[in-house]
Protein backbone atom coordinates (compact mmCIF):
# COMPACT_ATOMS: atom_id res chain seq x y z
CA UNK A 1 0.00 0.00 0.00
CA UNK A 2 1.58 2.98 -0.82
CA UNK A 3 1.70 6.21 0.92
CA UNK A 4 -0.27 9.22 0.24
CA UNK A 5 0.67 12.33 2.18
CA UNK A 6 0.54 16.00 0.91
CA UNK A 7 4.37 15.29 0.50
CA UNK A 8 4.70 12.19 -1.71
CA UNK A 9 1.42 14.17 -3.90
CA UNK A 10 3.22 17.08 -4.35
CA UNK A 11 6.79 16.21 -4.75
CA UNK A 12 5.86 12.56 -7.15
CA UNK A 13 7.67 10.26 -4.39
CA UNK A 14 6.32 6.93 -3.28
CA UNK A 15 7.63 6.94 0.63
CA UNK A 16 7.87 10.42 2.56
CA UNK A 17 11.12 10.97 3.56
CA UNK A 18 13.58 13.55 2.25
CA UNK A 19 17.30 13.43 2.87
CA UNK A 20 18.30 16.32 3.88
CA UNK A 21 21.07 18.75 2.68
CA UNK A 22 24.08 18.18 4.35
CA UNK A 23 27.39 20.03 3.66
CA UNK A 24 30.03 17.73 1.73
CA UNK A 25 27.15 14.70 1.91
CA UNK A 26 24.59 16.26 -0.42
CA UNK A 27 26.62 15.14 -4.01
CA UNK A 28 24.91 13.33 -6.88
CA UNK A 29 25.50 9.75 -6.07
CA UNK A 30 23.51 9.84 -3.03
CA UNK A 31 21.01 12.26 -3.46
CA UNK A 32 20.63 9.74 -6.86
CA UNK A 33 20.10 6.89 -4.92
CA UNK A 34 17.84 7.85 -2.12
CA UNK A 35 15.63 9.17 -5.47
CA UNK A 36 15.49 5.90 -6.73
CA UNK A 37 14.79 3.84 -3.80
CA UNK A 38 11.54 6.46 -3.71
CA UNK A 39 12.45 8.84 -1.13
CA UNK A 40 13.90 12.30 -2.29
CA UNK A 41 17.27 13.34 -2.44
CA UNK A 42 19.12 16.62 -1.95
CA UNK A 43 22.07 18.01 -3.56
CA UNK A 44 23.73 20.46 -1.53
CA UNK A 45 24.41 23.88 -3.68
CA UNK A 46 27.08 24.95 -0.93
CA UNK A 47 29.35 21.90 -1.08
CA UNK A 48 29.88 22.92 -4.64
CA UNK A 49 32.69 25.83 -5.11
CA UNK A 50 30.75 27.94 -7.99
CA UNK A 51 27.09 28.34 -8.96
CA UNK A 52 28.56 26.86 -12.32
CA UNK A 53 29.91 23.49 -10.64
CA UNK A 54 26.21 22.83 -9.00
CA UNK A 55 24.89 23.10 -12.72
CA UNK A 56 27.37 20.04 -13.56
CA UNK A 57 26.44 18.28 -10.59
CA UNK A 58 22.49 18.93 -11.03
CA UNK A 59 23.14 17.33 -14.70
CA UNK A 60 25.34 14.46 -13.19
CA UNK A 61 22.42 13.81 -10.96
CA UNK A 62 20.05 13.42 -14.06
CA UNK A 63 22.04 10.90 -15.72
CA UNK A 64 21.58 8.90 -12.69
CA UNK A 65 18.01 9.27 -11.61
CA UNK A 66 14.70 9.87 -13.29
CA UNK A 67 13.07 10.93 -10.31
CA UNK A 68 12.26 14.26 -8.69
CA UNK A 69 15.26 15.24 -6.32
CA UNK A 70 16.18 18.77 -4.74
CA UNK A 71 19.09 21.22 -4.14
CA UNK A 72 19.66 22.31 -0.62
CA UNK A 73 20.53 26.56 -0.61
CA UNK A 74 21.30 27.17 3.14
CA UNK A 75 21.83 30.69 4.35
CA UNK A 76 24.65 30.80 6.08
CA UNK A 77 26.00 33.88 8.84
CA UNK A 78 29.41 34.63 7.29
CA UNK A 79 30.95 37.95 7.06
CA UNK A 80 31.57 37.24 3.24
CA UNK A 81 28.62 35.23 2.14
CA UNK A 82 28.13 33.57 -1.21
CA UNK A 83 26.40 34.48 -4.03
CA UNK A 84 23.05 32.65 -3.77
CA UNK A 85 21.03 34.67 -5.90
CA UNK A 86 23.87 33.01 -8.82
CA UNK A 87 23.28 29.55 -6.74
CA UNK A 88 19.55 29.85 -6.77
CA UNK A 89 19.54 30.90 -10.92
CA UNK A 90 21.46 27.82 -11.56
CA UNK A 91 18.86 25.64 -9.84
CA UNK A 92 15.67 27.61 -12.04
CA UNK A 93 17.96 27.76 -15.47
CA UNK A 94 18.43 23.92 -14.86
CA UNK A 95 14.76 22.97 -14.16
CA UNK A 96 14.70 21.89 -10.85
CA UNK A 97 11.63 21.76 -9.41
CA UNK A 98 12.43 21.51 -5.60
CA UNK A 99 14.53 23.50 -3.21
CA UNK A 100 15.28 22.96 0.42
CA UNK A 101 16.21 26.08 2.00
CA UNK A 102 17.57 26.85 5.50
CA UNK A 103 18.99 29.65 7.47
CA UNK A 104 18.28 33.56 8.04
CA UNK A 105 16.66 35.79 6.17
CA UNK A 106 15.35 33.14 3.62
CA UNK A 107 13.32 35.87 1.49
CA UNK A 108 15.08 36.96 -1.18
CA UNK A 109 15.87 33.83 -1.80
CA UNK A 110 12.60 32.05 -1.86
CA UNK A 111 10.80 35.37 -3.29
CA UNK A 112 13.94 34.40 -6.62
CA UNK A 113 12.87 30.89 -6.34
CA UNK A 114 8.75 31.04 -6.62
CA UNK A 115 8.67 33.46 -9.35
CA UNK A 116 9.62 30.21 -11.06
CA UNK A 117 7.07 28.35 -9.48
CA UNK A 118 9.66 26.00 -7.90
CA UNK A 119 8.78 24.05 -5.06
CA UNK A 120 10.10 25.00 -1.84
CA UNK A 121 10.57 23.58 1.83
CA UNK A 122 12.53 25.17 4.00
CA UNK A 123 13.73 24.42 7.43
CA UNK A 124 13.33 26.20 10.86
CA UNK A 125 13.84 25.56 14.49
CA UNK A 126 10.83 26.96 15.86
CA UNK A 127 7.10 28.39 15.07
CA UNK A 128 7.86 31.71 15.13
CA UNK A 129 10.46 31.46 12.08
CA UNK A 130 8.21 28.28 10.50
CA UNK A 131 5.19 31.09 10.89
CA UNK A 132 7.16 33.62 9.18
CA UNK A 133 8.38 31.60 6.77
CA UNK A 134 5.04 30.66 5.95
CA UNK A 135 3.82 33.96 4.55
CA UNK A 136 6.88 34.00 2.02
CA UNK A 137 4.88 31.17 0.69
CA UNK A 138 6.95 28.10 1.02
CA UNK A 139 5.24 24.89 0.45
CA UNK A 140 6.16 22.94 2.95
CA UNK A 141 8.34 23.75 6.25
CA UNK A 142 10.68 21.14 7.57
CA UNK A 143 10.12 21.18 11.82
CA UNK A 144 14.17 20.93 12.77
CA UNK A 145 13.71 20.02 16.66
CA UNK A 146 16.78 19.89 19.17
CA UNK A 147 17.66 16.47 18.70
CA UNK A 148 19.17 17.26 14.94
CA UNK A 149 22.77 17.80 14.00
CA UNK A 150 24.07 20.53 12.76
CA UNK A 151 22.35 24.30 13.58
CA UNK A 152 20.12 23.05 16.54
CA UNK A 153 18.77 26.82 17.19
CA UNK A 154 19.09 28.37 20.54
CA UNK A 155 15.69 27.27 22.19
CA UNK A 156 16.28 23.44 23.02
CA UNK A 157 12.64 22.16 22.15
CA UNK A 158 12.76 18.85 21.47
CA UNK A 159 10.78 17.05 18.14
CA UNK A 160 8.13 15.96 20.20
CA UNK A 161 6.53 19.48 21.63
CA UNK A 162 7.79 20.84 18.59
CA UNK A 163 5.85 19.10 16.42
CA UNK A 164 2.71 19.47 18.44
CA UNK A 165 2.83 23.14 18.20
CA UNK A 166 3.83 22.71 14.74
CA UNK A 167 0.10 20.96 14.55
CA UNK A 168 -1.69 23.52 16.40
CA UNK A 169 -0.32 26.73 15.00
CA UNK A 170 1.02 26.02 10.89
CA UNK A 171 -1.57 26.26 7.79
CA UNK A 172 1.12 25.03 6.05
CA UNK A 173 1.84 21.21 5.43
CA UNK A 174 5.41 20.29 7.63
CA UNK A 175 7.66 17.65 7.52
CA UNK A 176 9.60 15.96 10.80
CA UNK A 177 13.31 16.48 10.67
CA UNK A 178 15.89 15.43 13.61
CA UNK A 179 15.86 12.36 15.43
CA UNK A 180 14.65 9.86 12.41
CA UNK A 181 16.07 6.97 11.47
CA UNK A 182 13.66 4.14 10.96
CA UNK A 183 9.87 3.31 10.25
CA UNK A 184 8.44 3.71 13.49
CA UNK A 185 9.82 7.40 13.54
CA UNK A 186 8.00 7.88 10.35
CA UNK A 187 4.96 6.12 11.75
CA UNK A 188 5.33 8.35 14.94
CA UNK A 189 5.87 11.85 12.86
CA UNK A 190 2.79 11.13 10.94
CA UNK A 191 0.72 10.65 13.93
CA UNK A 192 1.72 14.18 15.41
CA UNK A 193 0.92 16.05 12.01
CA UNK A 194 3.64 16.01 9.84
CA UNK A 195 3.80 14.53 6.61
CA UNK A 196 6.76 12.75 6.24
CA UNK A 197 10.65 13.31 7.49
CA UNK A 198 13.65 14.40 6.54
CA UNK A 199 17.27 12.76 7.49
CA UNK A 200 20.36 13.75 7.97
CA UNK A 201 22.40 11.62 9.69
CA UNK A 202 20.70 8.48 9.01
CA UNK A 203 21.82 8.74 4.97
CA UNK A 204 25.37 9.74 5.87
CA UNK A 205 25.71 5.99 7.07
CA UNK A 206 24.47 4.22 4.01
CA UNK A 207 26.39 3.00 1.18
CA UNK A 208 25.83 5.54 -1.11
CA UNK A 209 26.89 8.26 1.20
CA UNK A 210 30.37 9.93 -0.16
CA UNK A 211 32.22 9.62 2.96
CA UNK A 212 34.66 7.76 4.44
CA UNK A 213 33.92 4.23 5.70
CA UNK A 214 35.38 5.00 9.43
CA UNK A 215 32.92 7.63 9.82
CA UNK A 216 30.00 5.33 8.93
CA UNK A 217 31.42 2.92 11.70
CA UNK A 218 31.83 5.21 13.75
CA UNK A 219 28.13 6.25 14.16
CA UNK A 220 27.13 2.22 13.78
CA UNK A 221 29.26 2.14 17.07
CA UNK A 222 28.29 5.49 18.62
CA UNK A 223 25.54 6.26 21.49
CA UNK A 224 23.03 8.47 21.73
CA UNK A 225 25.51 10.40 24.25
CA UNK A 226 27.98 10.79 21.62
CA UNK A 227 27.50 14.40 20.13
CA UNK A 228 28.54 17.94 21.87
CA UNK A 229 26.78 21.11 21.23
CA UNK A 230 29.35 23.61 20.53
CA UNK A 231 29.37 27.55 19.84
CA UNK A 232 26.39 28.04 22.19
CA UNK A 233 28.38 31.16 23.50
CA UNK A 234 27.94 33.20 19.93
CA UNK A 235 24.43 31.88 19.86
CA UNK A 236 25.52 29.82 16.78
CA UNK A 237 24.74 26.28 18.63
CA UNK A 238 25.96 23.64 16.41
CA UNK A 239 25.58 20.11 17.35
CA UNK A 240 28.87 17.49 16.18
CA UNK A 241 30.28 14.61 16.65
CA UNK A 242 31.96 14.78 20.11
CA UNK A 243 35.09 13.79 19.24
CA UNK A 244 38.79 15.50 19.93
CA UNK A 245 38.39 18.23 17.68
CA UNK A 246 35.06 19.42 18.81
CA UNK A 247 36.04 18.78 23.00
CA UNK A 248 38.98 21.35 22.25
CA UNK A 249 36.93 23.72 20.83
CA UNK A 250 34.39 23.28 23.96
CA UNK A 251 36.96 23.74 25.57
CA UNK A 252 38.30 26.80 23.85
CA UNK A 253 34.64 28.02 24.68
CA UNK A 254 34.69 27.98 27.72
CA UNK A 255 37.75 29.17 28.82
CA UNK A 256 38.08 32.05 26.44
CA UNK A 257 38.24 35.19 28.43
CA UNK A 258 37.76 37.69 25.49
CA UNK A 259 34.65 35.81 24.14
CA UNK A 260 35.80 36.79 20.42
CA UNK A 261 34.88 33.87 17.87
CA UNK A 262 38.77 33.95 16.47
CA UNK A 263 39.74 32.31 19.32
CA UNK A 264 37.69 29.14 18.60
CA UNK A 265 37.83 29.46 14.47
CA UNK A 266 40.51 27.10 14.00
CA UNK A 267 38.81 24.40 15.69
CA UNK A 268 35.26 24.05 13.89
CA UNK A 269 37.23 24.56 10.50
CA UNK A 270 34.51 23.35 7.47
CA UNK A 271 37.16 22.50 5.68
CA UNK A 272 38.83 20.36 8.31
CA UNK A 273 35.17 18.50 8.53
CA UNK A 274 35.38 17.83 5.08
CA UNK A 275 38.63 16.37 5.41
CA UNK A 276 37.47 13.98 7.99
CA UNK A 277 34.99 12.88 5.13
CA UNK A 278 37.75 12.20 2.99
CA UNK A 279 40.60 10.66 4.89
CA UNK A 280 38.82 8.92 7.65
CA UNK A 281 40.84 10.66 10.29
CA UNK A 282 37.61 10.93 12.64
CA UNK A 283 39.35 13.30 14.96
CA UNK A 284 40.76 15.67 12.41
CA UNK A 285 37.97 18.21 12.64
CA UNK A 286 34.50 18.93 13.63
CA UNK A 287 31.35 17.01 11.84
CA UNK A 288 27.90 17.01 12.55
CA UNK A 289 25.59 14.02 13.98
CA UNK A 290 22.39 14.02 15.11
CA UNK A 291 21.62 12.41 18.46
CA UNK A 292 19.89 9.66 16.20
CA UNK A 293 23.51 8.08 15.94
CA UNK A 294 22.11 5.55 18.98
CA UNK A 295 19.66 4.20 16.62
CA UNK A 296 22.07 3.13 13.39
CA UNK A 297 23.05 -0.12 13.61
CA UNK A 298 24.15 -0.75 10.10
CA UNK A 299 25.44 0.58 6.48
CA UNK A 300 22.44 -0.18 4.19
CA UNK A 301 21.98 1.06 0.47
CA UNK A 302 19.49 3.71 0.19
CA UNK A 303 17.39 0.81 -1.01
CA UNK A 304 17.32 -0.93 1.33
CA UNK A 305 17.19 1.53 4.47
CA UNK A 306 13.68 3.39 2.10
CA UNK A 307 12.56 -0.12 2.27
CA UNK A 308 12.85 -0.58 5.52
CA UNK A 309 11.59 2.25 6.33
CA UNK A 310 8.22 2.07 4.53
CA UNK A 311 7.51 -1.53 5.58
CA UNK A 312 8.37 -0.70 9.41
CA UNK A 313 6.30 2.22 9.34
CA UNK A 314 3.13 0.15 7.65
CA UNK A 315 3.48 -2.35 10.00
CA UNK A 316 3.65 -0.32 12.93
CA UNK A 317 0.53 1.89 11.51
CA UNK A 318 -1.47 -1.45 11.08
CA UNK A 319 -0.50 -2.63 14.68
CA UNK A 320 -1.52 0.42 16.07
CA UNK A 321 -5.07 0.16 14.31
CA UNK A 322 -5.37 -3.27 16.40
CA UNK A 323 -5.40 -1.78 19.90
CA UNK A 324 -8.66 -0.18 18.76
CA UNK A 325 -12.39 -2.21 18.81
CA UNK A 326 -14.67 -0.55 17.52
CA UNK A 327 -18.43 -0.87 19.90
CA UNK A 328 -18.71 -0.95 23.29
CA UNK A 329 -16.54 -3.00 25.57
CA UNK A 330 -17.25 -4.65 29.03
CA UNK A 331 -14.43 -5.59 31.71
CA UNK A 332 -14.00 -8.77 33.11
CA UNK A 333 -14.02 -8.59 36.83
Amino acid sequence: MPFKTALTQKLGITVPVVQGGMQWVGLAELASAVSNAGGLGILTALTQPTPESLRKEIRKCRTMTNRPFGVNITILPTLVPPDYAAYARVVVEEGVRIVETAGDNPAPIVTQLKKANIIILHKCTTIRHAISASKLGVDFLSIDGFECAGHVGETDITNFILLSRARQELKVPFLASGGFADGYGLAAALALGAEGINMGTRFMCTVEAPVHQNVKQTIVNAQETDTALVLRRWKNTTRLYKNKAATDALKVEKQSTTGEFREVAPFVSGQRGRQVFLNGDIDFGVWTAGEVIGLIRDIPTCEELIGRIEKEALETISRIKLLYTEGPTQSKL
